[in-house]
C-alpha cells in the first residue's frame, strides 16, 4: 500500500494477508503440484470444492485465468457465449474470449447487470450453418460494474433451468461469491447449485495474497487442468501461498459483514453530501458506486484530492468513483473517510 494512503478504497484486492494466514504459509507442507504432489494445494482444492457442494476444484492464479480456463473446457472454437455486456469476462479480461477461446461473444445489455430468462433465450442460437454454436452461458455474480449488485435467486434458479433446458452449460464468474451469500444470508452452495461450474476469488474480500478457484464436476476439473498448463497456470510449490486460502475459507468468509456494514454506512453519510449523487438503498455488498455529474472536476481530480488527504478511490469514468470496503478497514478508517469528503465537497461550495 502506498504509505501515503491512510484508507485504501481503491479494491479489495488491495488486501493484506492475515498474521494467521502467515504462519499458515510459513509452514505449509508443499511438493510440486504439476505432479499432484503439493499437500497444502490439494487441501486447498478439496476444501473450496466442499464449501461450493462441488465434486472437484482447481487452484489457479488469478479469476481471469480461472474465467478463460471455463471457457476453453466447455467450448469448441467458434462456438458463442452469452453474458451481460459490461461484465468482468466480457468487458475487463483482455479480450481473451477471442484472443486465448477462440469463442465469440454475445454480450447483452442489461439495465442493471442483471441477466433474465427472457433476454437470455432470444440469442440462443437455433441450430443453423451459418450460426456459431451458443456454447456456454455466463453469469456475473455480484456484478462489480454494476455496484456489486446482487442477482435474486429466483432469477438465478430461471436462468439455471433455462440453461438446462437448452442443454447449454452455465458459469459464474462468482469473484465475490461469498459476498453475494452474505447478503442473501445463505450458504455459498445455495448459490452454486444452480451453475455447472464457477470461479471465485481468494484474494479479495477473503485477503488472500495471490489465487482463485474453479469448481464444477471431477470430469470437467480434469480437462480444465490441462488447460492451465496450456495457459501457463502450472505451479510448483504453490502450497506456500495455498495455505493462506485453507485459512481464508475456514475464518475469513464470516467477517465479510463487516465490510458490507462499513460500506453502508459510508454510503449513507455520502449520500447526505451535496453535488455528489449515489441511493444507498442500492449498496448491497462492499462497494459503493458515486456520481460525480455536479461536481466542477472530473473523478481523477476528486480522487487525487482524496488521495492527498489520504484516502483513495478508484476511478471508474469520467464521473463515477468506485469505493470498496475490505479487510483492513475499521469504523475508525470510515470515519475518516465521512470526514475527508465532506472537506473536499464543502471546498467546492465556498
Amino acid at each position: 500500500m502506498n504509505k501515503d494512503i491512510r484508507v485504501d478504497l481503491m479494491s479489495d484486492t488491495v488486501t493484506l494477508p492475515s498474521d494467521e494466514m502467515r504462519y499458515a504459509m510459513a509452514n505449509a507442507k508443499v511438493g510440486d503440484d504439476v505432479y499432484g504432489e503439493d499437500e497444502t494445494a490439494n487441501e486447498l482444492e478439496k476444501l473450496a470444492a466442499r464449501t461450493v457442494g462441488k465434486d472437484a476444484a482447481l487452484y489457479v492464479p488469478s479469476g481471469g485465468m480461472a474465467n478463460i480456463i471455463s471457457v476453453m473446457t466447455h467450448c469448441g472454437t467458434g462456438d458463442e457465449v452469452i453474458l451481460e455486456r459490461t461484465s468482468h469476462i466480457c468487458d475487463c479480461e483482455v479480450g481473451a474470449l477471442g484472443a486465448l477461446a477462440g469463442v465469440n461473444p454475445y454480450p447483452l445489455d442489461t439495465e442493471d447487470g442483471i441477466l433474465h430468462p427472457h433476454m437470455i433465450e432470444p440469442a440462443i442460437r437455433e441450430d443453423d450453418v451459418h450460426f456459431a454454436k451458443t456454447g456456454l452461458i455466463c453469469v456475473e455474480n455480484p456484478h462489480n460494474r454494476r455496484g456489486g449488485i446482487v442477482t435474486p435467486p429466483d432469477i438465478q434458479r430461471s436462468v439455471s433451468e433455462l440453461a438446462k433446458k437448452h442443454g447449454i452449460p452455465l458459469h459464474l464468474d462468482g469473484a465475490r461469491i461469498f459476498n453475494a451469500a452474505t447478503f442473501l444470508k445463505v450458504d455459498p452452495k445455495e448459490i452454486a447449485q444452480n451453475y455447472d461450474t464457477l470461479q471465485f476469488c481468494l484474494s479479495k474480500g477473503l485477503s488472500c495474497p495471490i489465487g482463485s478457484i474453479l469448481a464444477g464436476s471431477a470430469e470437467f476439473i480434469e480437462l480444465a487442468r490441462k488447460k492451465r498448463k496450456l495457459l501457463g497456470g502450472g505451479m510448483r510449490q504453490v502450497g506456500f501461498v495455498a495455505a493462506a486460502g485453507v485459512t481464508a475459507l475456514q475464518s475469513m468468509i464470516m467477517r465479510l459483514q463487516d465490510d458490507h456494514d462499513n460500506a453502508a454506512r459510508l454510503a449513507r453519510a455520502l449520500a447526505e453530501l451535496p453535488l455528489i449523487s449515489l441511493n444507498p438503498e442500492s449498496v448491497q455488498t462492499n462497494m459503493i458506486y458515486i456520481r460525480t455529474d455536479n461536481l466542477p472536476v472530473d473523478c481523477t481530480e476528486l480522487n487525487d484530492l482524496l488521495i492527498k488527504k489520504g484516502v483513495r478511490g478508484s476511478v471508474e469514468a469520467e464521473n463515477e468513483l468506485r469505493l470498496v470496503t475490505h479487510y483492513g478497514i475499521n469504523t475508525q478508517d470510515i470515519d475518516y473517510t465521512i470526514e475527508v469528503f465532506t472537506n473536499v465537497i464543502r471546498g467546492f461550495q465556498s
